[in-house]
């Protein structure tokens, strides 16, 4: 081989690489930079004001310092959690797009038939990040003090009130689902497009009952404009002390009910990068200020590795399609 056609294939595979290096920073996979590379978007298939969404605005300014990129919350409410997860499921598996999940992820393929992605395929699991007792809320004007109360007077008006929720197929669905099969109750069900549509309908009396995350109800039923008849769990909210158990009044299968939030990422996410997000996660939320003030909205941070986060989803997937075929319920 002669010098001249040495040196052009020299050039020809430097300007190869350089294309290449062109190539990946633009897709935000270059190789030489640390993650992240870019902006890093915190998905929250749900409205403001839900539990995950709570979450993401308290420790993403502090993953943004710790990463030196920006963070941003994107709200993707719609179809239970789907639209959101979906998107989530078909972004780059480069650490840059990531679920803030909550136990929907796992009701929701029992009740439909065709999801647009796969739970377990679709996704690898970063860590479980909190907790978080519910609470039966009804609006004030309503004459009960407690749960049985509360059943007796539904009971004694089948189909006349109704119960608001985010969605079909939310945790909220199904938890008054549990309560109207373990009370014989006969209740209307109204969905929402979120949380917040909810709330104030309750507030305003349009829906009449509610089972919702305290951080959701904690506002108005501290301030009077929503009532707190029961809370699940296996003790009593620090938010709301004097308000019993759904275990002590009576239904421990409503009380287990309880939300747990944790983030995820696409499939194909490289495992030191999975083991990098999960330790970052875990030392922005025990940090003493995201712990107080995520107890303060009445969020209990739990946090754990990646493999106690896939047993947990394996677990309710099994639960949750065991209860909706027992219940007979499904979504389109």
């Amino acid at each position: 081989m002669n010098l001249g056609r040495r040196n052009g294939m020299a050039a020809s595979l430097v300007l190869l690489g350089a294309l290449l290096a062109v190539y990946r920073v633009a897709h935000g996979a270059d190789p030489e930079r640390p993650f992240p590379a870019k902006l890093v978007t915190l998905v929250v298939p749900f409205t403001a004001g839900s539990g995950s969404d709570t979450i993401s605005r308290v420790i993403a300014p502090k993953l943004s310092a710790r990463w030196g990129q920006p963070v941003v919350v994107d709200n993707r409410p719609g179809a239970s959690g789907n639209i959101g997860t979906q998107h989530v499921a078909r972004s780059a598996p480069d650490g840059h797009t990531l679920l803030m999940a909550i136990n929907t992820f796992t009701i929701t393929p029992a009740l439909y038939k065709n999801l647009p992605y796969d739970p377990i395929r679709d996704f690898v699991p970063i860590g479980k990040l909190a907790e978080v007792n519910s609470a039966l809320v009804v609006h004030p004007s309503l004459p009960v003090s407690d749960l049985r109360s509360f059943v007796a007077y539904v009971k004694q008006r089948p189909g006349e009130l109704n119960y608001g929720t985010p969605g079909n197929g939310t945790p909220h669905h199904m938890s008054m689902e549990l309560l109207k099969n373990a009370g014989g109750l006969s209740i209307v069900h109204v969905p929402y497009k979120g949380i917040a549509g909810a709330i104030t309908d309750l507030v305003g009396g349009q829906v009449q009952a509610m089972i919702a995350g305290i951080p959701s109800i904690r506002t108005q039923a501290q301030a009077g404009k929503l009532k707190v008849l029961a809370v699940t769990g296996d003790s009593r909210s620090e938010q709301f002390p004097a308000v019993p158990t759904f275990k002590e009044q009576g239904y421990p299968g409503v009380g287990e009910a309880s939300g747990w939030y944790a983030v995820l990422a696409p499939a194909g996410t490289p495992k030191d990068l999975v083991s990098r997000l999960n330790r970052d996660f875990a030392e922005v939320m025990t940090s003493p200020d995201v712990v107080a003030e995520l107890e303060r909205q009445g969020l209990r941070v739990r946090t754990g590795p990646p493999d106690e986060l896939q047993g947990l989803i394996g677990n309710m997937l099994a639960r949750w399609k065991a209860l909706a075929s027992a219940a007979g319920i499904e979504q389109d």
